[in-house]
């Protein structure tokens, strides 16, 4: 009797063991590295109906027909919904080589998507008849790269691409451009300004992007000489003007001796577009279609001038 009772004790215990085994808590190894929460910058996309665009560390663009999310994945970065800060990017893990951003950015992004976005209204240059001579002046070039944008790209490559596109705006309209450059060349400084002087050019364009140690720092300057003349001033007035509705701010009008400004005998005018060293603008500077909007903005600017 006793044996009896010590065989259905050992079925009991075996029984429970088993029972453990099979439906009890599971013990597998988990995925360390990254938070249980944690998605990955496609998966992102995926729930929002995005596309990655560009993805570089630290910086992802996420796009479809109506949106653009911008994604900056440094310490206290922020997230971007076609240009306005929506939220702090939050925590961040790499893990195997893969950015991992928390899942909580899925309804904090999609509470700011718009599903017809109209993106700010660009500077449609005035298709008057227009007459004259300008030196176009794509900013360094060749072995001169000029500043490294946050991105990692060069100044050197913006300016040319600023430079092609306000060429052929003003071109439509009927007036003669010369540009100091047409590839990635390096063009000395005293060479730009003779080149206007030589054409006996009507006005003479530099085109730019600015850096800052700090980050932080943001928008567009137009620059003139100490010297300048009155044309000038009325030019540089012009484009500032209508630079401001590209939707970056205005730090205005500044006066700096620059060679190519006073070197030059016609009319000329800086413009730096914006700061490769803020990651908001560095991103922008990148985009065609924004670049695009600088460029019409500029040759707005200069027929206005003329």
């Amino acid at each position: 009797m006793r044996i009896q009772k010590y065989l259905i004790v050992l079925i009991i215990l075996v029984g429970s063991f088993a029972f453990i085994g099979c439906g009890g808590p599971d013990h597998s190894p988990k995925i360390s590295g990254r938070p249980s929460y944690a998605i990955t910058v496609n998966q992102l996309a995926s729930r929002l109906g995005l596309v990655v665009q560009k993805a570089g560390d630290p910086y992802y663009e996420l796009k479809n027909a109506n949106n653009r999310v911008l994604l900056f994945t440094y310490e206290n970065g922020r997230v971007y919904v076609n240009g306005t800060a929506v939220c702090p990017i939050g925590t961040v893990t790499k893990s195997g080589g893969v950015t991992y951003v928390s899942e909580l950015l899925v309804p904090q992004i999609r509470g700011s998507l718009i599903s017809s976005y109209t993106p700010p209204k660009a500077v449609t240059p005035s298709y008057r008849t227009a007459s004259g001579t300008v030196v176009i002046d794509p900013g360094h070039g060749g072995n001169d790269p000029g500043a490294t944008s946050y991105s990692g790209y060069y100044e050197k490559g913006v300016n040319l691409s600023i430079a092609r596109k306000v060429a052929s705006y003003l071109e439509a309209q009927g007036i003669r451009v010369i540009k100091t450059r047409n590839r990635d060349t390096f063009i000395e400084l005293n060479e730009r300004a003779d080149i206007a002087n030589r054409a006996n050019a009507d006005l003479f364009v530099s085109i730019h992007c600015d850096s800052h140690p700090k980050s932080s720092q943001n928008g567009y300057t137009i620059y003139v000489a100490r010297s300048a003349s009155w044309a000038s001033k009325k030019t540089a007035a012009a484009i500032e003007q209508s630079m401001g509705q590209t939707g970056l701010e205005s730090i205005g009008i500044r006066n700096q001796d620059f060679r190519v400004l006073v070197r030059t005998s016609c009319p000329a005018v800086l413009v730096e577009c914006g700061y490769l060293t803020n990651p908001y603008e560095a991103g922008l500077l990148y985009d065609s279609d924004f670049q695009d909007r600088v460029a019409r903005a500029i040759a707005d600017g200069i027929v206005n001038s003329l």
